[in-house]
C-alpha cells in the first residue's frame, strides 16, 4: 500500500465469494437491521483482518460482503443457515429482513443527489441447474438480482470474463478481474455477485495550496513524508477513549467519512482491542459541531485477501465442507453437493483535496463438490488511524480500514 497524489479520488472494494457459505457462534440478533448486522460483521470481520495483516494497511468493503453472503444465506438450509445466521448476525426470521434489504437498495439507488451511490446484484447460473423458485423470488424481489444463464460446465474461462465485465462497468472500470482465473470450473453451478459505487465531493473540500509534504510518524517511531490536506472549518467532532472522532460530510450530506484518530502516535494497537460496533455508535452518536484544524494524508490504498480462512475462523465450517454444507434452499435435488470454494476481495481507496470514489464487488461462486477540549481542536492524522464510510441515514458503513504506513 502506498500513499500517492491523485487528481480523482477512488475507492473500490471486490469481493468473491467460492460456494457456500458461513458459520460463527454468537447468537441469534431478533431484529437486527442490514446496518445492525452488516456493521457487526464488519467488526468481527475486521478484528480477523488485523490479526492475519499485523503492521499492514487495511481496507475493505463490509457491505458489499454482507448483501452477497445475505442474499446465499436465503438457500441455506439446517446447521448451515444457523450457523451463517450466528455468524451475520441475522435475525431468525430472515423473511423480514430481506424485505428490509429491498428497500435500502431502493433508497441507494434512487433519485438525483449530489453524490453517485449505486448497488447492482446479479446471479449467474449453470444453464440446466435448476434453483428452488423460493430462492429466486428472494433475490429477485429484495435484491434486484437477475439471473443470467452461462455455461460453465462447458466454458469456464469464458463465463469468468463474462461476470468479470459486469462487474467492470458496474463499478465504472475500478475493478479488474474479480474472478481469478481457475474460480470458476466446469464443477461451478451459481455465482452470485454484488457491484457497489460510491463518487462524492466534500462539504469542505480540501485547498490544494495547503498541502504539504509532511512527516506521518509510524508505530515503530520511524517517520516518511507524504502530502498532507489541511482544512480549518466547522465539523462535528469528539474526543473517546483516548482519541479524536472527526466526520467528514460529503455534499448531499447522506454519507460521510468517520475519522478515528488516536492520541498517541503507537495508539492504534489499543484502539482496535476495544474497537466494536457498539463504541463506534457511542462515538458518532457524541460528534458535536465545532471548529476543528485537520489534518489529513492524500492517500490511495489497495489490499486484497482470500477470506477463506478468516471466515472459518469466524467459525463458517460445514458451509466450506464439502458433504457437510445443506444449500437445499438453492436446489432441493443437489443442494446437499454445493459448498463454498473459495472467498476472495479486493478493495481499493484512493482520497484527495476534492473527494472519494469508491466501488465495490462481490461474488459467491457455488458449486458442486467432486466427491468430496478547552480550545479548537486539532486532529492530526498524521500517525496510524482507522477510517471508514457510512451512510448517515441508518448507520451502515460501506468500507472500512486502517492507515498504518504511507
Amino acid at each position: 500500500m502506498r500513499l500517492n497524489r491523485f487528481l480523482a479520488c477512488s475507492l473500490y472494494a471486490l469481493f468473491v465469494v467460492g460456494v457456500l457459505l458461513l458459520f460463527a457462534g454468537r447468537g441469534f440478533a431478533q431484529d437486527a437491521t442490514p446496518a445492525e448486522a452488516s456493521n457487526a460483521t464488519a467488526i468481527d470481520l475486521y478484528a480477523q483482518l488485523a490479526e492475519t495483516k499485523s503492521g499492514e494497511n487495511l481496507f475493505f468493503s463490509p457491505s458489499s460482503i454482507s448483501i452477497a453472503l445475505a442474499m446465499t444465506a436465503a438457500g441455506a438450509r439446517g446447521e448451515t443457515l444457523d450457523e451463517m445466521i450466528a455468524t451475520l448476525h441475522l435475525p431468525e426470521d430472515l423473511a423480514p429482513f430481506h424485505e428490509a434489504y429491498g428497500e435500502r437498495l431502493e433508497e441507494w439507488n434512487g433519485g438525483e443527489c449530489d453524490y453517485r451511490l449505486s448497488v447492482a446484484n446479479r446471479l449467474w447460473g449453470q444453464s440446466g441447474f435448476t434453483l428452488e423458485p423460493d430462492f429466486l423470488a428472494v433475490t429477485r424481489d429484495s435484491y434486484q438480482a437477475p439471473m443470467e444463464l452461462l455455461n460453465f460446465g462447458g466454458n469456464p474461462e469464458r463465463s469468468r470474463r463474462t461476470i468479470n465485465t459486469w462487474v467492470d462497468n458496474k463499478t465504472e472500470d475500478k475493478i479488474q478481474d474479480l474472478l481469478p482465473q481457475g474460480s470458476i470450473t466446469p464443477l461451478t453451478r451459481l455465482v452470485l455477485t454484488n457491484a457497489i459505487y460510491f463518487k462524492g465531493t466534500w462539504v469542505t473540500q480540501f485547498s490544494e495550496d495547503k498541502t504539504r509534504d509532511r512527516p506521518f510518524y509510524l508505530l515503530d517511531g520511524e517517520s516518511e513524508d507524504v502530502p498532507l490536506m489541511t482544512a480549518n472549518d466547522q465539523f462535528r467532532y469528539a474526543s473517546k477513549g483516548g482519541c479524536q472522532i472527526v466526520s467528514l460530510p460529503y455534499e448531499g450530506d447522506d454519507l460521510e467519512m468517520i475519522l478515528v484518530v488516536p492520541n498517541e502516535r503507537d495508539g492504534l494497537p489499543e484502539l482496535e482491542e476495544n474497537l466494536s460496533a457498539e463504541w463506534l455508535d457511542s462515538a458518532v452518536n457524541s460528534l458535536r459541531r465545532r471548529k476543528v484544524e485537520l489534518y489529513l494524508p492524500r492517500f490511495k490504498m489497495e489490499a486484497s485477501a482470500n477470506l477463506n480462512d478468516v471466515l472459518q475462523a469466524l467459525g463458517i465450517k460445514k458451509a466450506f465442507t464439502p458433504g457437510q454444507a445443506d444449500f437445499t434452499g438453492l436446489s432441493a435435488a443437489q443442494g446437499r453437493d454445493l459448498y463454498i470454494s473459495d472467498v476472495v476481495h479486493k478493495a481499493m481507496i484512493d482520497v484527495n483535496e476534492e473527494g472519494t470514489e469508491a466501488a465495490a464487488a462481490t461474488g459467491v461462486v457455488i458449486g458442486l463438490r467432486s466427491m468430496p477540549i478547552q480550545r479548537d481542536p486539532i486532529v492530526r492524522a498524521d500517525h496510524p488511524f482507522l477510517f471508514l464510510i457510512r451512510d448517515k441515514r441508518d448507520g451502515t458503513i460501506f468500507f472500512l480500514g486502517r492507515m498504518m504506513t504511507p
